[in-house]
């Protein structure tokens, strides 16, 4: 008879990083079981590891209440949807000559450690649709956050006849069932950024703010968190740093100290991060740092676990899942 992973990981992941791992996949089911709100944080390339397989039910399953990621991991799920056939793979990667990544290049492969994205089969074949849906939000003098874009284009269905996984693995395409409102900072930086802004200095669409960004973001998470930070509180899971993770957490010094509101904290922190903790590094910052910041509480349950994300966040994430499926019975 298998055994669940959570069964299995609360026998043998008993010290060090695994016993952490431990406590913030507890941490994080007593949160949402609770009534508590969550928000993931996606920095790195997640997407590109496929964290969909597993994410995608968190979501489905209303323990994930908003995102804040990075706008490569916003669109590389995507990618991943419709191009997945075309991804290369390559084991040896820590090999490879600037000779082999420059004939890459040449074959319009762009390796994100160990996986190549097919440019044309994943770029090019996006671009079309963003551009059709700019144009028409032009026409219709409308201005949409970037995963409004993507909702779009993924509910109108123009996309599935070039699916090449199942949209059951698409974190992304689960977001845009349930609406999942998502936080997107420095989107321009992300290959669909780009191309946008391309697309403006080519004269194809008028302005650039025709898609909201940066102070925009921040305003409408400030009224989101005022609007449900009542009661159990909302939690912040962190994979990776960045500006994915920072943005979003300053919201609440913001609310608090700059606008003078009475606003609670956030109300569980957990982080995995393979950063190396030193002078001056916001990805390798202990969560102790936060509380001087007037992030997070003296008695806020807090975990870090020092591992690799592609490793540690399914194993937290299936834990959650089969934890919180029994406590439902």
């Amino acid at each position: 008879m298998s055994r669940p992973i959570s069964d299995f990981v609360r026998h043998h992941y008993r010290h060090f990083n695994a016993a952490a791992l431990v406590d913030a996949a507890e941490g994080y089911r007593a949160h949402v079981d609770g009534g508590g709100k969550m928000l993931v944080a996606l920095a790195g390339a997640m997407s590109t590891a496929e964290l969909g397989l597993s994410l995608a039910e968190m979501i489905r399953r209303g323990h994930v209440d908003i995102i804040s990621c990075t706008g490569a991991n916003l669109e590389e799920d995507l990618f991943n949807l419709v191009a997945h056939d075309h991804y290369e793979r390559i084991p040896n990667w820590r090999d490879l000559t600037p000779a082999d990544e420059q004939a890459l290049l040449e074959r319009g492969m762009n390796r994100v450690t160990d996986t190549c994205i097919p440019e044309e089969e994943a770029f090019r074949r996006l671009e079309d649709a963003l551009l059709d849906e700019w144009r028409r939000m032009e026409a219709e003098g409308e201005r949409l956050f970037p995963h409004q874009v993507l909702y779009r284009i993924l509910r109108s269905g123009r996309l599935e006849e070039h699916y090449q996984i199942d949209p059951e693995d698409s974190w992304l395409a689960a977001a845009a069932e349930r609406d999942l409102p998502i936080v997107t900072p420095g989107w321009e930086d992300s290959t669909t950024g780009n191309i946008f802004a391309a697309h403006v200095l080519q004269g194809d669409v008028s302005s650039p703010h025709l898609v909201k960004h940066g102070i925009e973001f921040m305003t409408w998470l400030a009224d989101w968190y005022t609007d449900n930070s009542d009661g159990p509180g909302i939690g912040f899971f962190q994979i990776g740093g960045g500006i994915a993770g920072d943005f979003p957490i300053c919201v609440v010094p913001m609310l608090e100290q700059d606008m003078d509101r009475r606003t609670p904290l956030w109300s569980y922190f957990a982080q995995i991060s393979d950063s190396t903790t030193s002078y001056g590094s916001y990805s390798g910052a202990v969560p102790n740092e936060k509380i001087t910041w007037g992030k997070l509480a003296e008695d806020t349950p807090r975990f870090l676990i020092e591992s690799d994300a592609t490793i540690v966040a399914p194993l937290i994430f299936q834990y959650v899942l089969e934890r919180s499926e029994g406590a439902s019975k």
